[in-house]
């Protein structure tokens, strides 16, 4: 179990770190979730669907967090898609600003937290286990799902 559990963990604990990390330059994790997505993103804009697949959140759970706080502190404005089919979220300059303000301490979080305990090999290492679970998970999954 613990080798199931230590990631699960470290992931928490990450999350935690970054986060608090992102709320003091005034950025929440659920908003940088979505910036660097429509960062980039050609022209900095999306269409709703895709954004939401892209950040892996429900849609009625994102278009709520999209109105209800990014477009209302303004790093992002709703557009109507062409034709009038779906909603193209776009990127404001408000939200380049942020985006860029909010980059330089995540990264150098991720660094002191996760990289730096890692040699180059390790990284390669961790990456070559990573890719084998996640390609087992998605065999699995896509297994499991034509069984259904």
């Amino acid at each position: 179990m613990k080798t199931w559990r230590t990631p699960i963990d470290l992931t928490a604990d990450l999350r935690k770190v970054l986060g608090a990390g992102l709320q003091d330059v005034g950025v929440s994790p659920g908003d940088h979730a979505v910036l660097p997505v429509l960062g980039e993103a050609e022209d900095c804009a999306m269409r709703s669907s895709e954004s939401a697949e892209a950040v892996d959140r429900e849609r009625s759970r994102l278009s709520h967090h999209l109105g209800r706080r990014m477009e209302k502190l303004g790093p992002i404005r709703r557009e109507a898609c062409d034709g009038g089919h779906g909603t193209l979220i776009v990127l404001t300059p408000a939200g380049r600003d942020a985006l860029r303000n909010a980059s330089g301490p995540y990264l150098a979080a991720v660094k002191r937290y996760f990289a730096d305990a890692l040699s180059r090999d390790g990284i390669e290492q961790l990456c070559t286990l990573l890719d084998r679970v996640r390609t087992h998970f998605d065999d699995a999954r896509g297994q499991a799902t034509d069984a259904d």
